[in-house]
């Protein structure tokens, strides 16, 4: 179906919303029909909000559908960090937890404008791998995720959700002394100008504001940020004292939970995974067994999207 115009003040102007008296009432129409040819052709239909769609690996390219001028992104995320182990010692008098990663940068709610046929090409980060490796256990680094983008053909870069950053661990050694931690950072965001008001025809065919979006992450209309550096349980004092690993970092503000630090209690937990952007969790010192347990991987990131159309 071609674009369909009509003549405002004796100039063709491209026809967003249509409507027409019924009963005496002016009521906006779904659909227009003409004749071509003899043949009733549907010449107009007004556009409602696509489906949403979810990105949760790779990179590619899709198109802006026709009618479309701006696409809402419900959550975006950068990939979280990995952490790092723990590390148990030799008469070294402490122990020391496994720092978590940071997690990364995101988006709630933003819609921006495209333009219909436009080619939108994205790439989604990848979780940053814990440090887990024996030799290393004193000193090394876990890594860091990959960053979320988002840009379109006509309209340039739309956003960068940088990547949180791996824990690490320095200095230390099998009878001491005991090793520095550091948590993972957060990463940043780079944001182009997204729209603050306007209308569009919902998929339940409802005309609603984009400010009443609030289905995302943040629970709010039109949020972006930076992520937030993993935690840093440090060192125990005295030999043999038992200390858990350290979170990781949460995403979307606090609102996507990292991965939870090991337990120390026992034969020990591993750190688990983040999710969604947030960091995994560091592991424990000094339990039952192994000495140690294991740091989690950083979570994926995302990006969940759908098309309008916003006048």
């Amino acid at each position: 179906m071609a674009n369909t115009y009509g003549k405002v003040s004796g100039t063709f102007q491209e026809i967003d919303n249509a409507y027409g008296k019924v009963s005496g009432t002016w009521q906006e129409a779904d659909e227009i029909y003409g004749k071509v040819s003899g043949v009733w052709k549907l010449v107009f239909a007004a556009f409602t909000a696509t489906s949403y769609s979810t990105l949760s690996s790779g990179s590619g390219t899709f198109t802006v559908p026709q009618g479309a001028n701006a696409i809402h992104i419900q959550a975006g995320v950068g990939a979280g960090g990995g952490a790092f182990q723990g590390a148990d010692y030799d008469k070294a008098g402490g122990e020391s937890a496994g720092a978590g990663g940071g997690s990364g940068a995101y988006v709630s709610d933003k819609v921006f404008s495209v333009t219909e046929g436009e080619t939108i090409s994205y790439a989604i980060g990848g979780g940053g791998s814990a440090q887990n490796n024996n030799a290393v256990k004193f000193s090394g680094s876990a890594s860091g995720g990959t960053n979320s983008t988002l840009s379109g053909s006509s309209k340039g870069s739309i956003f960068t959700l940088r990547a949180g950053g791996g824990a690490s661990a320095s200095g230390g050694g099998v009878q001491g002394p005991l090793r520095s931690n550091s948590a993972g950072s957060g990463g940043s965001a780079t944001v182009t100008g997204s729209l603050s008001s306007g209308n569009f025809r919902d998929s339940d065919g409802v005309t609603k504001s984009i400010t009443s979006l609030n289905s995302g992450p943040r629970g709010s209309f039109n949020k972006s940020g930076n992520g937030a550096s993993g935690s840093n349980n440090g060192n125990c004092g005295g030999d043999n004292c038992r200390i858990g690993g350290s979170n990781g970092a949460a995403s979307y503000a606090g609102n996507v939970s990292g991965g939870s630090g090991g337990s120390s209690s026992g034969s020990g937990t591993n750190g688990t995974s983040g999710t969604r952007g947030s960091g995994g969790g560091g592991g424990s010192a000094q339990v039952s067994g192994t000495g140690r347990t294991l740091g989690g991987n950083g979570g994926n990131g995302e990006i969940k999207y759908r098309f309008l159309r916003v006048q």
